[in-house]
């Protein structure tokens, strides 16, 4: 089975293919630059230079959210036309879940995070059981100072993983002293190679019927719900914005 994993969720961009079970190549960058330029090009160049073509692919693979509204979208909708294109099934996987997945050698549990501003972040709790990354606390958006303070009551180890860990890590010490251990910037990218590793034991979903989690709106859909709510009165105004990075 060839497949073909797409993360464009936040800003890292995350190409990876794999055939069998055989990691051929994956592309990762960190630099803040337009996914929808290029993503397709990435897709094209690891494909070509790993010499297989699209109508090879049995599966296509993507991060689905959280994350930055824009990004989540352009991943899907690449997704998506692929997968109806080339008549295959799709599979979406947590880009929590995906950056959890760095955390494999930890003894305790893994927090993977993104910023979500106004001290708020995008996160979950994750542990492996006998080499399976199980989900033990469903994707969020909650404040970090009270995600912090649930987590100190569970007596565990804990690790931070992310680019944005570091601006959380003092936060997360103050309740959690020395339990708190803070991924290096070599495992702070989701590895796209991990996502389809993921993806390749998830549900097949069809193209069309295949939805993103964004977890939250963006900030436009969440003020035109407001408006149809209470026509913008002040007891129905929503304050969410959105984490749109790419």
């Amino acid at each position: 089975m060839k497949i073909l994993g797409i993360d464009t969720s936040n800003m890292p961009l995350g190409i990876a293919l794999m055939d069998g079970n055989v990691i051929k190549g994956e592309i990762i960058t960190n630099v803040k630059k337009d996914h929808s330029a290029r993503a397709m090009p990435a897709i094209e160049s690891l494909l070509r230079q790993c010499g297989i073509t699209p109508d090879e692919l049995d599966l296509i693979v993507v991060a689905k959210g959280p994350g930055s509204y824009t990004g989540v979208r352009i991943g899907v909708t690449i997704a998506k036309t692929l997968a109806w294109s080339l008549g295959i099934p799709i599979a979406g996987v947590s880009s929590l879940e995906v950056l959890a997945a760095n955390g494999r050698y930890f003894p305790g549990v893994i927090v993977p995070l993104f910023d979500a501003r106004r001290g708020q972040i995008y996160t979950g709790l994750y542990r492996y059981e006998g080499g399976v990354l199980r989900c033990l606390e469903e994707d969020r958006i909650v404040a970090a100072d009270e995600w912090a303070h649930q987590l100190s009551q569970q007596g565990e180890d804990v690790l931070l993983v992310g680019v944005d860990a570091p601006l959380y890590s003092e936060l997360f010490r103050n309740h959690l002293g020395e339990r708190v251990h803070v991924a290096p910037p070599s495992l702070a990218l989701p590895r796209p190679s991990e996502l389809v590793m993921l993806g390749k034991e998830k549900e097949r979903e069809n193209a069309h019927a295949f939805v993103p989690n964004y977890i939250r709106l963006a900030e436009a859909e969440a003020k035109w719900l407001a408006k149809q709510k209470g026509e913008g009165t002040d007891g129905d105004r929503c304050t969410i914005s959105s984490n749109d990075h790419p």
